[in-house]
């Protein structure tokens, strides 16, 4: 906790950008997830899981952390509940990657070939949205510099337009994923169609969660 503090003497947004750094350590195993699961290497696949467990808990440890240090009694730029929603939406991106690694290996499944392309460009695009939260998060400092006003607001409510945007783009591809998987349901296995669909749907949930931290930040900039 004293490195917690010690943070929230710089800014108060330096801790997040401390916790967002371990969650997309939990995003970067996505697409190795992925490829393990298309390419059959299910030890491996294993493993990743394993990975993404450890990082999703040592997530949560530090928001647990910032959640009991947040000062209380001292000025802050924001209002300390949006930046309590904040942080629990940056840990929901974790938690949700968790979530994928669970449904990846409840079962040896088998990534149809004829969806291969199509689920990667999704989860690229997922994991594009989540790049862009981490973004803000890295320009937060700059942010609190202007006192959250002018040039710098201006800046980053554009990078929070930017972020919905690659969202919706992310939502019409799970769409158009779905329906395609659906073509396949007389191929199929009815636990294999159904596992897919929720796992797609996991992503598209990491994808929201992305864009409503981003969403949370034009809230603080708003009051």
């Amino acid at each position: 906790m004293a490195v917690i503090q010690e943070m929230f003497r710089e800014s108060p947004f330096e801790p997040l950008r401390y916790h967002m750094k371990t969650v997309m350590e939990c995003v970067s195993f996505v697409r190795p997830l992925f490829e393990a699961v298309r390419d059959e290497r299910y030890d491996d696949l294993d493993g990743l899981a394993k990975k993404v467990f450890k990082a999703e808990h040592e997530a949560d440890l530090i928001k647990d952390d910032i959640r009991r240090t947040i000062p209380k009694r001292f000025f802050l730029p924001v209002y300390r509940g949006d930046l309590l929603g904040y942080i629990k939406l940056q840990d929901d991106m974790a938690d949700s990657v968790e979530d994928l690694a669970v449904l990846l290996t409840l079962k040896k499944l088998k990534l149809p070939g004829s969806l291969a392309d199509s689920v990667f460009g999704y989860l690229d695009k997922v994991v594009q949205v989540c790049d862009g939260t981490s973004a803000i998060a890295d320009f937060m400092p700059t942010l609190v510099e202007g006192d959250m006003v002018g040039a710098e607001a201006t800046q980053a409510l554009a990078m929070v337009t930017d972020l919905e945007k690659t969202e919706w783009e992310a939502d019409r591809l799970q769409y158009s994923l779905s329906q395609q998987l659906f073509a396949l349901e007389d191929e199929l296995k009815p636990s294999d169609l159904f596992l897919w669909f929720r796992i797609f749907g996991e992503l598209g949930q990491l994808a929201n969660f992305a864009e409503k931290t981003g969403d949370r930040l034009r809230r603080m900039l708003s009051t």
